[in-house]
C-alpha cells in the first residue's frame, strides 16, 4: 500500500473555486474519511487524486511519486464509485475479473484472485449471476471485489453505501472497515453522513467550501472542534451555540464577592456563565463570543438546583432511548427568534411544555469561539 500526500491543491471550475489550497497527508494503511455537507469539494479532491480532475495549483504524490501528469490507470488506484458502475452484461465473477482480464492477467492467476476476493467478500455462491439479479448489499460487495482484485496501492470511494438502506448501511459499514483492517488497505472514503465518519475512519478530513476545517480522529473532531462550522456539524443534535458577550460579574451581580470576575452574558437571556481563570487567559482582546455546549453536557431537573439556572421547557423530543428538551432562554426583541438551549436527558425525564426547570452546564466541556473569525479560542 502506500502513503498520499496532497500539497496546495487548488481547483476552479469557472469563477467557483471547488477546492482551496488543500494540504494533506493520508498515512500508508490509514483509513481516511472526507466529510462535509454538498458542494464543499471533498468528492473533487477525491477525483483529483485518482487523476480523473485535473487540479489547477498544487501536487498530488501517491507512495512518493508526484502523479500529476499520471493518468487514473498508470496511480495503481482503484475507485468505487456511488453508484456502483457494474457492466449489466457481466456476470458477478467477470465483473470481478474485468480489471485483471484488462491487463491481460493468466486465466489461472485471474481464478485465483477472484475466488479469493469472492470468499473474502462472501459471495462465491453469486459468482454465476449477473447484476440485475442482485440486491443493493450485493452489487457492493462485487464493485468492492472489481477494486480489491487489483490489489492496489490505494482506494478511493466516493460515497459507496449512499444507494442502501438504513439497515444495510449499518452492516456495511461494519464489514467494510473489518475487510480495510485485513486488507491493510490505505483507504480514502467519502460521505456527508457523519455517523460513518466517526465509525469507521481512523482520521476525519472536515471540509466546507472548498477548505479544510480540521482534521483529526473522530474523537478529536467531536470534542475538539476548531470551528464554528465543525461544532454545528458533529453531534446529532448539534452543539448549542448562542452568541455572548464578555462581562464583569459585578455588571451581573454587583453583590457578588467575586466582582472582579468575568462572566459570559449570553445574548437576550437572563443567563451569565462564570469563566474559569484558564478560560479568562485564552479570550485575549476577545470579548464578543459564541458559547458551545453539547446537548448531552447539560443537566437538567425538575427541582431547583443551587448552582443552576431557572428556565422554561419549550419542547420535548422522545426519541426512546433519550429524550431531548428544547429550554427556552429567551428571545430576540428585533427578530422575534427565540433562544433555546438542547438537553439530552434519560428517557424517564419528561417534563410538560411551559414547566418550569433548572439546568446546569460542566463548565469542563464549555466551548468558546471568535464571534468574528469563527474560530476556537485556544
Amino acid at each position: 500500500m502506500a502513503e498520499i500526500r496532497l500539497e496546495h491543491i487548488t481547483k476552479r471550475f469557472g469563477a467557483v473555486v471547488a477546492v482551496d489550497d488543500v494540504n494533506l497527508e493520508v498515512h500508508d494503511q490509514e483509513f481516511v474519511v472526507f466529510l462535509g455537507p454538498s458542494g464543499c469539494g471533498k468528492t473533487t479532491t477525491l477525483r483529483a487524486i485518482a487523476g480523473l480532475e485535473q487540479p489547477d495549483e498544487g501536487d498530488i504524490f501517491i507512495d512518493g511519486q508526484c502523479v500529476n501528469m499520471l493518468s487514473p490507470a498508470d496511480r495503481d488506484i482503484a475507485f468505487v464509485f456511488q453508484f456502483y458502475a457494474l457492466y449489466p452484461h457481466l456476470t458477478v465473477y467477470d465483473n470481478i475479473a474485468f480489471p485483471l482480464k484488462a491487463v491481460k492477467a493468466s486465466s489461472s492467476d485471474i481464478q485465483e484472485r477472484v475466488k479469493e476476493v469472492a470468499a473474502i467478500l462472501q459471495i462465491q455462491a453469486m459468482l454465476d449471476r449477473k447484476p440485475s439479479h442482485l440486491s443493493g448489499g450485493e452489487m457492493q460487495r462485487v464493485a468492492l471485489g472489481r477494486a480489491m482484485v487489483r490489489r492496489p496501492k490505494a482506494f478511493l470511494m466516493d460515497e459507496p453505501m449512499s444507494n442502501l438502506d438504513a439497515k444495510l448501511r449499518v452492516d456495511m459499514r461494519t464489514e467494510l472497515k473489518r475487510l480495510q483492517h485485513r486488507l491493510g488497505a490505505t483507504t480514502i472514503f467519502v460521505t456527508h453522513d457523519q455517523v460513518e465518519a466517526m465509525s469507521m475512519a481512523d482520521r476525519i478530513v472536515i471540509m466546507h467550501q472548498g477548505s479544510l476545517q480540521q482534521i483529526g480522529t473522530p474523537q478529536e473532531v467531536y470534542n475538539q472542534p476548531q470551528t464554528v462550522f465543525v461544532a454545528q456539524f458533529m453531534g446529532s443534535p448539534s452543539m448549542n451555540l448562542i452568541d455572548g458577550k464578555i462581562q464583569s460579574q459585578a455588571d451581573v451581580n454587583p453583590t457578588s464577592i467575586d466582582a472582579g470576575d468575568l462572566a459570559l452574558h449570553l445574548t437576550h437571556t437572563e443567563v451569565s456563565v462564570k469563566l474559569s481563570a484558564e478560560q479568562i487567559s485564552r479570550l485575549g482582546r476577545s470579548d464578543e463570543i459564541i458559547f458551545g455546549v453539547r446537548p448531552e453536557h447539560i443537566v437538567v431537573s425538575k427541582e431547583p438546583m443551587e448552582h443552576g439556572f431557572q428556565a422554561s421547557v419549550h419542547l420535548v423530543e422522545a426519541l426512546g432511548s433519550v429524550n431531548i428538551i428544547d429550554i427556552f432562554l429567551g428571545e430576540a426583541p428585533e427578530t422575534g427568534d427565540l433562544v433555546l438551549l438542547r438537553a439530552r436527558t434519560h428517557p424517564s425525564f419528561r417534563p410538560e411544555i411551559g414547566q418550569p426547570v433548572w439546568f446546569d452546564l460542566d463548565p469542563k466541556q464549555v466551548h468558546l469561539f471568535d464571534r468574528h473569525t469563527e474560530q476556537v479560542i485556544s
